[in-house]
């Protein structure tokens, strides 16, 4: 029998379906303390847990510990990198919340545009205040959905009903996508331009945290309305703080840094602020339990673990090929433009790499989604890309080319509804450094992809290295390395260039005006 610890108010179908199975004892404890229960419980098989922390020390307490369930799609609570180190797996239960969390949004969104909030305490007072409580209706407003992961489509789709004209933003999402759940892609800028409702969907992480900054606040429309449901540090509260009275900016939120009582420090600004509200229905408490449940049982008995979040290298592929393919598609992705929607990501893999092309996928698409993990299981980071609608193809590769243990990335992205642009690169690993051999048509480039690189595509004349080079050096930017080769033809070339800092924006446009350029990029790229 497998022992499961559930320490925490978890619906009862996971303890049921378990028991029901045959092979599973499950201790389920509503308000254990999770180290305490682990000792009493050191046999334990695996653990179920909601927003627990799972710590280094309660790993060590479990020796047998195989497999950690996060009954919910985030999982910073769970120390995954020691998870690993102990070779315990981490899943998670993506979806199951997401209809949870979006009905909280139309909800939200409702009670603030008819004030149902202060309605209700003065009514129940004796009052009749109707002229004070006069409210809006969201019918023909716009709203503005900053990710269109799970939860973002489903918003999009309750939404639709309320004949509301959707905006959204999400570097990934194809146009088809979007087209289907009727939502117009705009950039971020523009959304908060347009905007009358914005609500938020993204993931807290170095590219996130304080995206919504002075910058976008100020371009909000007056008397619109921001809904947080995603976590508290996507938001600057000092901006919203300071921008807030002079937009007139309705603030509606229900995340915060800590999940615990005490005072919150957007009280002062938050309209309607509620305790992480987004999962708590009966209905997604049950779905989490029942997915956690099957999830488990499906690792245990047929090895399943599409939603492994922490997987080891397998053996035979040396990690520095995981690095590749993520730093390859950061690269393509620089390429193609940041803000290009996603239509095709096609690999080609070469020599002893073949057999790990599955492995290999989930790093390339952590690369273009910061929703996705790189040591995501491979069908995990597939669905990813279906649920977006992209497109994914692994070619079969010619052997006789002499590409031994290369990657190649393509990217396809819709520029508009008319024009697509193609990028493609292909790397290597040389005495354990990571090498760019390809970009699009330029070849034996064997620059190591690390640090800031800028990239000019112009055509070929004399001066051009020369001109990049004095720009930088008034920027006091100092070059590190340079390739600069040709393309098949003679007729264009590209100076790839590596620098000690980063390259400001003006800097960039203003060189490649100089040098008319055909295409430029600039990115900054390190293993992770």
């Amino acid at each position: 029998m497998k022992k499961v610890l559930i320490p925490t108010k978890l619906d009862k179908v996971a303890k049921e379906l378990l028991e029901a199975n045959g092979q599973y004892k499950v201790v389920q404890e509503e308000k254990a303390e999770l180290l305490a229960l682990a000792q009493l419980h050191p046999d334990a098989h695996a653990l179920i847990v909601r927003s627990e922390k799972v710590t280094p020390e309660i790993m060590d307490a479990l020796p047998q510990l195989k497999a950690i369930v996060r009954a919910g799609s985030g999982f910073n609570t769970i120390d995954v990198k020691y998870a690993r180190k102990k070779k315990v797996d981490v899943m998670t239960t993506p979806g199951a919340n997401s209809n949870a969390v979006a009905e909280e949004v139309v909800a939200l969104m409702l009670a603030d545009a008819r004030h149902l909030v202060e309605a209700d305490p003065s009514c129940r007072r004796g009052e009749w205040e109707k002229s004070k409580f006069m409210g809006r209706e969201v019918a023909g407003k716009t709203i503005g959905v900053v990710g269109l992961g799970y939860i973002g489509q489903l918003v999009a789709k309750r939404l639709a009903g309320f004949e509301m004209h959707m905006l959204g933003y999400d570097p990934v999402v194809s146009q088809e996508r979007a087209q289907e759940i009727g939502v117009e892609l705009v950039d971020l800028p523009t959304l908060f331009e347009r905007s009358d409702y914005i609500t938020l969907h993204i993931p807290e992480n170095a590219e996130t945290k304080g995206i919504v900054n002075a910058t976008l606040l100020g371009k909000m429309k007056k008397g619109a309305t921001l809904i947080n449901c995603a976590r508290a540090g996507v938001v600057n509260e000092a901006d919203l703080r300071a921008l807030k009275a002079e937009k007139q900016l309705r603030f509606l939120n229900d995340v915060f840094p800590k999940d615990e009582p005490g005072p919150k420090s957007v009280a002062d600004i938050a309209d309607i602020m509620v305790p992480h509200l987004g999962a708590s229905t009966k209905e997604a408490n049950r779905m989490a339990a029942k997915l956690a449940a099957q999830f488990l049982m499906e690792y245990d008995e047929k090895g399943m673990s599409s939603y492994v979040v922490n997987r080891d290298v397998p053996a035979g592929l040396n990690e520095a090929y995981v690095d590749l393919a993520y730093t390859l598609a950061r690269l393509c992705r620089a390429l193609i433009g940041t803000e290009t929607k996603l239509k095709l990501v096609e690999t080609s893999f070469y020599g002893q790499l073949k057999p790990f092309a599955n492995w290999l996928l989930a790093p390339i698409v952590s690369a273009l989604s910061n929703r996705v993990e790189r040591a995501m299981d491979p069908k995990g980071a597939l669905q990813f890309l279906q649920d977006m609608g992209v497109d994914y193809a692994d070619r079969e590769t010619d052997t006789h080319k002499g590409y031994d243990n290369s990657i190649t990335v393509d990217l396809t992205g819709s520029v508009d509804a008319n024009h697509l642009i193609h990028a493609s690169v292909r790397g290597t690993v040389a005495e354990n450094v990571l090498m760019v051999s390809r970009i699009n048509d330029f070849d034996k480039l064997y620059i190591e992809p690390h640090g800031h690189i800028a990239g000019f595509i112009y055509r070929d004349r004399p001066g051009v290295l020369g001109q990049i080079g004095s720009a930088l050096a008034k920027d006091n930017i100092n070059i590190d390395d340079i390739r600069n080769p040709h393309d098949p033809k003679g007729e264009n070339s590209i100076a790839l260039v590596k620098v000690n800092k980063v390259i400001p924006e003006k800097l960039m446009a203003h060189i490649a005006r100089e040098i008319q350029a055909k295409a430029s990029f600039y990115i900054e790229l390190k293993t992770r």
